[in-house]
């Protein structure tokens, strides 16, 4: 049985074809406003018209009830049934386009054309209305003359439409230039705007254009940009961030590999160089065939360690870990470890570094050993996210590093008073600050009004 397919697929839909689509986001942009507009100025414009046009024959109609009733006050019904039409005053009432009937007996006006013989049809059926067909339409109006409720005779008037006619064409083709001229100008203006608002995504692009030619490993950071770029750019940071812990977990893994390898195939070579130097004896190829055999198998377990290594990771991010929470811990161990020591503090929320926990630990420990060891009260951690980096600050109030030791402070096996009582060999800080750039990090002594603070710059995860 087929499978069932969605109503939508059935549904024919619309293309829109490719010389509409501009490449850029901008045109695409413009060219949606574009369209929306004139969707809203092609409504607006015909209720625009329709309203007008409803109007104009309102008007119309109030002319023709004027001037019917005009009329009508000229006329006197008798008894009888008869009509006498008395001359006002201003003549032009009875002008053309107005008919007396008494009965259905026209009394005054033309009695030739199409509205004459419309106006025939209109009398005796009360008000009405009635128009003329094209080219030239009239409308007209029938108002009947009664004489004690009975109708005895009928006034129509008739008015052309071709003004009325004249000015709403007028009004549409206004109507259409002007939302021409509306619709060229939002185009313009919205392209405009818009390439203005896409500025900041062109200069991100330049830049990160640029860092691709020179391989740097900047970052975007934290400047002045609207919000929707400023989440963007936090985003393509993490990326990056994560891309540089990848490549540096397998450039490590290259290295480590290489290093493993390195012994056991130089064993592998030396062995076959020595056999076919000169005959051997049996009991001596044995010996090199057996040295052969266990480097080769040392070769296989390294391989498949660091293989499985690699798949054990499961598909995370190599390589990556929140800094704050391994400096609790280690701080929390420090703390337990001595009773009697100073209080830990370690500030702090969210630091990824894109170095392991293992990595990371060998480079604090030493730090904060060092801390608890010459601080008095207080041992405190700062932990912040850069762009790019993760920083941390490891501040004790002891009395801090002498003047005259600092250059020597990261070198092994020195101390700067080795009679000082605490134990040690001076090795400490030369390996955290080895390991951290081993890392593409570093360690350095930080400015202090009292006791001593190293900073630790690690790369961002």
């Amino acid at each position: 049985m087929s499978a069932r397919r969605p109503l939508s697929s059935w549904i024919p839909q619309p293309r829109v074809p490719r010389l509409l689509r501009p490449a850029t986001l901008r045109g695409r942009l413009a060219l949606l406003a574009l369209v929306t507009t004139t969707l809203w100025v092609v409504i607006l414009t015909a209720g625009f018209n329709v309203a007008l046009t409803a109007r104009l024959r309102q008007q119309a109609d109030d002319l023709l009830r004027t001037r019917a009733a005009a009329v009508a006050a000229t006329v006197e019904a008798r008894p009888g049934g008869t009509l006498v039409v008395h001359e006002p005053s201003d003549d032009r009432a009875l002008d053309v386009g107005v008919w007396i009937y008494q009965g259905h007996q026209l009394v005054e006006g033309t009695s030739a054309g199409e509205p004459h013989t419309v106006a025939d049809r209109l009398v005796g059926h009360g008000r009405a209305y009635a128009q003329t067909g094209e080219p030239y339409a009239t409308r007209l109006y029938a108002l009947p003359v009664a004489y004690h409720g009975r109708q005895i005779g009928t006034v129509v008037a008739s008015v052309g439409l071709d003004a009325y006619r004249t000015t709403a064409d007028a009004a549409l083709a206004g109507s259409i230039a002007l939302g021409l001229l509306l619709l060229g100008g939002i185009y313009l203006v919205t392209r405009t705007l818009v390439g203005r608002a896409l500025r900041p995504v062109a200069a991100m692009s330049a830049q990160a254009s640029r860092w691709s030619e020179r391989g740097a490993a900047e970052r975007f950071g934290s400047a002045a940009r609207p919000a929707e770029l400023a989440s963007l750019a936090a985003s393509l940071d993490e990326l990056l961030d994560r891309l540089a812990a990848v490549l540096r977990h397998e450039q490590q893994q290259s290295a480590e590999l290489s290093h493993e390898l390195r012994t056991p195939l130089a064993r592998i070579t030396a062995e076959i160089d020595w056999l076919t130097a000169r005959p051997r004896t049996p009991a001596q190829q044995r010996a090199s065939h057996e040295a052969i055999a266990t480097s080769a198998a040392g070769m296989q377990r390294i391989c498949e360690s660091l293989l499985s290594e690699a798949r054990a990771r499961n598909g995370q991010t190599p390589g990556r870990c929140d800094l704050p929470e391994v400096a609790r811990d280690l701080a929390r161990r420090a703390a337990e470890h001595r009773r009697d020591g100073p209080a830990f503090t370690v500030g702090g929320d969210h630091a990824i570094a894109g170095v392991s926990a293992t990595v990371a630990e060998r480079i604090l420990t030493p730090l904060l050993d060092n801390a608890a060891r010459y601080a008095t009260h207080r041992v405190t951690v700062e932990c912040v996210q850069l762009a790019g980096a993760v920083q941390v600050t490891v501040r004790d109030d002891g009395p801090g590093v002498p003047e005259d030791f600092r250059a020597a402070l990261f070198e092994p096996g020195r101390r700067a008073d080795p009679g000082d009582g605490h134990d040690g060999a001076g090795l400490g800080l030369a390996l955290a600050r080895r390991l951290a750039r081993a890392a593409v990090g570093d360690i350095e002594l930080a400015d202090s009004d009292s006791g001593a603070a190293f900073t630790v710059t690690l790369p961002a995860g």
